[in-house]
């Protein structure tokens, strides 16, 4: 991977980052890291226990604490919670032609859908006090142009991850990035 230092996934929650992120590690032998894993490791809890004992910004601060760490690193692919590209700071890191980050894009019948069958709701605490329905639509709307903003890549979320890998990883191997695949 010579073109860039480490790969970043973005998007929303359930939209298959993790799943993603494993499968580039496996299709390009990069290191593989999830955020929100580190974080539940190292507090030894959940992230909406997380959240309910520290709060929000705090839950914030740790993310781009580990975000920021993740930089300084090279040969990583890096899974992301989905708010990562609330802070300024997370967008300006994610933005830097070092890093190539892919947008996995879901639109919100899947988000919903993956959320409804999720095993463990617990590492996907509400956003907000509106329905599930309402939160991913109005949630998505307003990350979506912070998703953009950041992205070198957008994927379809609704794609295979292994196949969405494999494609990442001719893609580097060939040195380029086109807008979209």
């Amino acid at each position: 991977m010579p073109k860039f230092q480490n790969i970043y996934i973005i998007g929303f929650r359930a939209s298959g980052k993790t799943s993603l992120a494993a499968a580039v590690s496996r299709s390009t032998g990069l290191t593989f890291q999830d955020t929100d894993q580190e974080l539940q490791q190292r507090f030894k809890m959940s992230i909406q226990d997380i959240i309910a004992r520290h709060g929000w910004d705090y839950f914030r601060d740790q993310e781009e604490k580990i975000l920021v760490r993740t930089a300084s690193y090279r040969n990583m692919v890096v899974a992301t919670g989905g708010g990562i590209v609330l802070r300024e700071a997370n967008r300006n890191i994610l933005k830097d032609a070092r890093y190539l980050t892919i947008y996995l894009e879901a639109y919100p019948y899947l988000i919903l859908e993956r959320l409804k069958a999720d095993p463990d709701p617990g590492q996907r605490p509400p956003l907000t006090p509106l329905s599930i329905e309402q939160e991913v639509s109005t949630t998505l709307a307003q990350r979506k142009v912070l998703y953009e903003e950041c992205a070198d890549l957008i994927l379809a979320a609704d794609q295979n991850p292994d196949s969405l890998a494999d494609r990442v990883a001719a893609m580097l191997n060939q040195d380029r990035v086109s807008s979209s695949i």
